[in-house]
C-alpha cells in the first residue's frame, strides 16, 4: 500500500470539496521569490555528484556522517555537518572548519557561482512500497518574513538546540547550505509547468542519494518564465514543509545584522533564504506514516490493551504476527480516517484496529487547540488513547521511537525491544494548510514529507 498522495482539488477528481480559504486581504505582505546566482559543484572537478552531495543535517547519524567524510575529500558533509575533531580549540572548531571549506572550494573552483541569476528546478524519482513516483518543485530564494506578519505560514514547533547550532553554522559560513522546503497552492499546475517545459531543451546535473533517490537540478535563466513564477506565487501562501529550525535561524541572523547595523540594503542575500517550492497538487507529494514504538512499559497484552481503550473505541482482533500487521495498516490506508488506529503488544504479538468512536474528550484534553488539530489522528493518539487511557494504567516510564514502516513496527515486537507498536494514519495536506493558516503548529512528527532535499545541489550565498 502506499503513503497518503494528496490529489488537490480540480485533479484527479479531488478529495474535498475546496482548498482552504487564504483571505488574502489580511496581509498587506506578499511571498517575493527570486532567482539568484547559486553556487554548485564542477562535475569535471569532483566527478559524479552522487558521491558530494548529503542528506541534510537533521536525518545524518554518527555512522552516516563518517561514512560521508570517507566518500570523498569535498562531500558536502564538511559543509553541512562538521564533526568535532581531536585537538579542537573550542567546541566551536568544526563551524570553523566548515567556513574554511566553503572558502577555499570556492577559491579553487570547486563550487562555482552561476554566472547569472537562475531559478534550479529540482526533481526526484523514487519508489515507496512498489510504485514509483516524481515530486517537482524550483529552488529559489525568498524573501523572508517574520511569522505572524505576512504569508509565510510554519507548521511545526521548534527547538532551541538545533536552532542555535545552526546559527553558529550561517554565521561562520555566511550562506545557506540547504534548501527551506516550501509548499504553495498551484491548482492549475501552471507554474511548476512553465519550468518544465523550459527544461525539456536543458540537462540536468543528476545525483543519486544512500536511499536509490534519484535527484535532477536544472538551471532556468529565462527571464520571461522567472517572471511568470514570480507572479504566481506573489499572492499564494507559502507553507514550511520541512526546515523549520533553518527559517527561523536565517530570521535569527538577519535580526543579528540589522541589530549590528549590517543590513542597510533591501535586497541584501541575507533578507532572504533558500527555499524549495512544490505545488500542492504536484503528483509527487508523499506525506509518510510516522508510527510509534513504545518502550519503558510493562508486558501489558493485548486482553489488557483492549479493556483500556474500549470505553471510547470499537475494537476488532486482526490476529498475531507480521501479516496481521500488514491487514491492520491496509485497512487503515482503505478507511482514510484519522480516529482509526492499529496496536501491536509484543507480550502476545497480537494485533488490533481500534476506531475511535467517542472523541468528545478532545474538547477538554486540548481545549487550547483548534477543532482540526482535535481530529488529527497524532493528537487523539497521544492525548486521549496513550495519556488518558492507556499510560495511566500501567506504571512505567513511557518512551518513544517514530518509524515509518510496518515491517520496523514488527521487528520492534519479535524482539520486544519495545511492549507497544500504534500505527497512525499521516496528516493530509489540507490539515497542514489549514492549520498553519490558523497560525497553530501540528503536534510533533505529525508530517513526514518523503524525500528529504538534498544538500548540496545548490547553495545560496549571504554575502
Amino acid at each position: 500500500m502506499c503513503p497518503t498522495l494528496y490529489s488537490g482539488p480540480g485533479l484527479r477528481g479531488g478529495r474535498f470539496a475546496a482548498p482552504v480559504s487564504f483571505d488574502r486581504e489580511s496581509s498587506t505582505i506578499m511571498v517575493e521569490v527570486c532567482p539568484f546566482r547559486g553556487w554548485r559543484y564542477d562535475v569535471a572537478q569532483v566527478g559524479d555528484l552522487s558521491d558530494v552531495v548529503t542528506p541534510p543535517y537533521d536525518v545524518i547519524d554518527a555512522r552516516q556522517q563518517d561514512d560521508l567524510f570517507k566518500k570523498h575529500p569535498c562531500n558536502f558533509i564538511r559543509l553541512e555537518l562538521n564533526r568535532d575533531e581531536p585537538g579542537d580549540a573550542s567546541p566551536d572548531s568544526k563551524y570553523e572548519r566548515a567556513a574554511g571549506f566553503w572558502k577555499h572550494w570556492r577559491l579553487d573552483g570547486i563550487l562555482r557561482q552561476e554566472h547569472e541569476d537562475a531559478l534550479y528546478v529540482y526533481s526526484q524519482e523514487f519508489e515507496w512500497e512498489g510504485q514509483t513516483h516524481v515530486r517537482s518543485g524550483f529552488m529559489g530564494r525568498v524573501r523572508l518574513e517574520e511569522f505572524g506578519t505576512g504569508n509565510i505560514f510554519p507548521h511545526e514547533q521548534t527547538l532551541t538546540g538545533p536552532k542555535a547550532d545552526r546559527l553558529k553554522l550561517i554565521r561562520a559560513t555566511k550562506a545557506n547550505l540547504s534548501p527551506i522546503f516550501g509548499l504553495y497552492p498551484d491548482e492549475t499546475g501552471d507554474v511548476q509547468q512553465a519550468l518544465n517545459n523550459t527544461c525539456l531543451t536543458l540537462t540536468p546535473n543528476v545525483a543519486t542519494d544512500h536511499l536509490g533517490v534519484i535527484h535532477k537540478v536544472w538551471v532556468v535563466t529565462d527571464h520571461n518564465v522567472i517572471n511568470k513564477v514570480k507572479a504566481g506565487l506573489r499572492e499564494t501562501p507559502v507553507f514550511i514543509a520541512d526546515g523549520h529550525h533553518r527559517y527561523e535561524t536565517a530570521l535569527n541572523y538577519r535580526r543579528e545584522l540589522q541589530a549590528s547595523g549590517k543590513l542597510n540594503d533591501d535586497m541584501a542575500p541575507a533578507n532572504f533564504v533558500l527555499m524549495m517550492c512544490v505545488g500542492m497538487q504536484d503528483p509527487g507529494l508523499q506525506i509518510l506514516p510516522t508510527h510509534r514504538l513504545v518502550s519503558g512499559l510493562p508486558q501489558l497484552t493485548s486482553a489488557e490493551l483492549q479493556k483500556c481503550l474500549a470505553v471510547h473505541c470499537e475494537i476488532e482482533v486482526m490476529g498475531t504476527g507480521e501479516e496481521a500487521a500488514r491487514d491492520t495498516w491496509e485497512m487503515i490506508e482503505l478507511e482514510g480516517a484519522q480516529n482509526v488506529f492499529g496496536f501491536g503488544t509484543a507480550a502476545d504479538n497480537t494485533w488490533i484496529l481500534a476506531r475511535v468512536i467517542d472523541a468528545s474528550p478532545m474538547a477538554t484534553l486540548a481545549a487550547e487547540q483548534s477543532a482540526t488539530w482535535q481530529s488529527l489522528g497524532v493528537s487523539i493518539l497521544h492525548k486521549l488513547l496513550l495519556e488518558e487511557l492507556i499510560f495511566p494504567q500501567f506504571a512505567g516510564n513511557p518512551m518513544f521511537q517514530y518509524v515509518h514502516r510496518v515491517d520496523e513496527t514488527t521487528a520492534a515486537l519479535k524482539v520486544k525491544s519495545h511492549q507497544l507498536a500504534c500505527l497512525v494514519a499521516p496528516a493530509k495536506i489540507e490539515h497542514v494548510e489549514e492549520i498553519a493558516a490558523g497560525r497553530e503548529t501540528m503536534p510533533p512528527k505529525s508530517t513526514y514529507f518523503y524525500p528529504k532535499l538534498l544538500s548540496g545541489m545548490v547553495a545560496h550565498s549571504l554575502v
